[in-house]
């Protein structure tokens, strides 16, 4: 299956901006090498892609489900590392 920055380009996507909209568009895709309409699609189906990701949807019979929502609420087990990396002072401070 072709990716889909590999696949034809065999529709239009119309859609209004005003000048200082097109402006920066046009410098971020500049700094990139990139046209207009490579960089407003890659963005967009970024963005896109982003969205349904978070949009996952499964579904769990009653007695899976049990388990998933305990395994959920049990408290986290003890780790010492990740304890130890909390307590570090971040570099930054």
């Amino acid at each position: 299956m072709a990716s889909i920055k590999t696949l034809s380009r065999d529709v239009t996507i119309n859609l209004r901006a005003n000048r200082k909209q097109r402006a920066v568009i046009d410098r971020a895709a500049g700094a990139l090498g990139k046209n207009r309409s490579d960089f407003m699609l890659e963005a967009a189906c970024r963005e896109a892609e982003s969205v349904l990701l978070d949009q996952r949807y499964f579904h769990l019979d009653d007695a899976r489900f049990r388990k998933f929502a305990a395994a959920l609420d049990a408290s986290p087990s003890e780790n010492s590392r990740f304890r130890r990396l909390l307590a570090t002072r971040p570099v930054w401070e």
